[in-house]
């Protein structure tokens, strides 16, 4: 049985075969209704969420299985106490495959060590968040027909978001990518990250300004200022509108550009950017369905 709970769990190979399966599916979804028949999805969300858990909910209804779970903490027994471990001892019994979200960073980790079905980690705090990272690449491949030798830029939340973190972790595999990382300092990406990416002789560059760097970038993936993040509120107030893109950063970018983003989006994307064609974060919704199909197919063995 395997567990996915941090991107480095998947090799380069079994990344390219989850995309290849998702690429099958969009191309016949028919072909799938079927596959996990019979077959029960406990979603363990202990935050709130609508992309990430209704995408799995979505998924495993569109390969003909079902889902039980519950949507914030307050609806299951941790209200009571329950520990993690014992709530997936629990539900280990009712269901074939777990996704859960949870507020702590590794408490996806935890529950895999108590789990007798395969756990998939859909969000831990500010730390991992391997399927939204499949869902970029995803979007990255189908959109930019590769995976390598391209020049990406991160900006905004760089500190505490965990797509960020994991996404840059699993491109760092792959040949000539360039990273261009857009923070304030407050919110740079974690030296950890930082010193991987030296380790590995990874060209990358910490500024501050989106506009002096916006057109070198292949693609641009925004993030919001996480409020959630946060133990001061004025920290957060300070930096929430540090980077806004408008059309006329976006003037300022490639033609053949491509804008991503988690979502939710607060403001850091202005609605005027949704009309141009190069804005690709609600397509990146529905590849997130797809590749969860894969994934879900995978583990499950079906």
């Amino acid at each position: 049985m395997k567990h996915l709970i941090d991107p480095m769990d998947l090799s380069v190979e079994e990344i390219d075969g989850i995309l290849d399966l998702a690429k099958k599916i969009i191309a016949s979804p028919k072909d799938y209704a079927h596959k996990c028949q019979g077959k029960k999805l406990a979603t363990l969300f202990y935050e709130p969420s609508t992309r990430t858990r209704l995408s799995f909910e979505a998924a495993m209804w569109e390969l003909g299985g079902s889902v039980l779970g519950f949507s914030s903490a307050d609806a299951s027994s941790a209200a009571k106490g329950e520990s993690v471990a014992d709530t997936v001892r629990t539900v280990s019994c009712y269901a074939d495959i777990i996704a859960m979200r949870h507020p702590k960073e590794g408490a996806a980790k935890v529950a895999s060590l108590y789990s007798k079905i395969p756990v998939i980690n859909a969000g831990d705090g500010g730390h991992q968040h391997p399927t939204q990272t499949l869902t970029d690449l995803l979007t990255i491949r189908s959109l930019k027909g590769r995976l390598g030798t391209m020049t990406l830029g991160l900006c905004g939340d760089l500190k505490f978001g965990r797509t960020v973190h994991s996404l840059i972790r699993a491109l760092m595999r792959y040949e000539n990518v360039e990273f261009y990382l857009i923070s304030p300092q407050e919110l740079k990406v974690p030296e950890y990250i930082r010193e991987a990416m030296r380790q590995k002789n990874i060209v990358f560059h910490e500024v501050e300004r989106l506009e002096t760097v916006i057109g070198e970038l292949d693609i641009l993936y925004m993030t919001r200022v996480q409020r959630e993040r946060f133990f001061n509120e004025e920290d957060y107030i300070r930096l929430r509108d540090s980077y806004i893109l408008d059309m006329e950063k976006m003037a300022l970018a490639k033609k053949d550009m491509i804008v991503m983003h988690p979502l939710p989006r607060v403001n850091e994307i202005s609605v005027e950017v949704d009309k141009d064609p190069r804005a690709k974060y609600f397509d990146q919704v529905l590849y997130g369905k797809y590749v969860r199909m894969a994934l879900m197919m995978t583990m499950l063995e079906v």
